[in-house]
């Protein structure tokens, strides 16, 4: 074997070393099981905002608990990638990754991401389902035109003076889920009322116990 071997021959010789506690156990002694939420959506449609409040009530209430937002993992994990097309899907397949390894510790996993195209958000889900870990859509929708007069960050407004391109709602679509697991649009409702919405689902579906 050569003594710097290539990185496709490396690949075949990576093999995935499982350790002696499994997933169920670590959710066992935390008292939930450990699931993937993505938050989807506009800029400014709240997406970040909800995430929070929910990490606040789940948190509140004992559990194991982590919020994965699109601008922390840009100053660290995905701070080589821009804003192309290319450097888009490379965020969210990176950010993938980390939440299966999260979900595999026993985690709650609360990711906030733009992630305008489907088949980026689909990949994330295929990675979920081929590890048999739940994953959870919300698709935080609001108009355009809300997330436009919101601009928290001032984003709308350069990207309309030409000063950003590629951006998602001016001059790159925004691809809705298809058939996602929630849907809450915060120009009808508060943070609090989708934050409820959220963890209701995750009740109905088990993740955290009743009550």
């Amino acid at each position: 074997m050569s003594e710097n071997p290539t990185s496709e021959s490396m690949s075949s010789n990576v093999v995935w070393h499982a350790g002696g506690v499994s997933r169920s156990d670590r959710e066992d002694r935390l008292g939930q099981r450990a699931g993937t939420v993505w938050f989807t959506g506009l800029s400014g449609s709240g997406k970040s905002t909800v995430a929070v409040e929910v990490e606040r009530r789940l948190a509140d209430a004992g559990r194991l608990v982590y919020r994965l937002d699109g601008d922390n993992l840009r100053h660290g994990l995905n701070g080589d990638l821009g804003f192309s097309e290319a450097d888009r899907t490379e965020n969210i397949r990176r950010t993938g990754e980390v939440c299966r390894l999260l979900v595999d510790a026993g985690v709650i996993v609360l990711a906030s991401f733009v992630s305008p195209f489907r088949a980026d958000r689909d990949q994330v889900r295929r990675m979920h389902e081929s590890a048999s870990m739940p994953f959870l859509e919300a698709y935080v929708r609001v108009p355009l035109e809300v997330a436009e007069a919101r601009d928290p960050k001032g984003l709308y407004a350069r990207a309309r003076a030409g000063e950003i391109k590629g951006f998602t709602g001016i001059d790159q679509p925004y691809e809705e889920p298809v058939d996602p697991e929630l849907v809450v649009d915060t120009s009808e409702s508060s943070v609090e009322e989708a934050a409820v919405r959220v963890i209701d689902r995750l009740r109905e579906l088990g993740l955290v116990p009743g009550g």
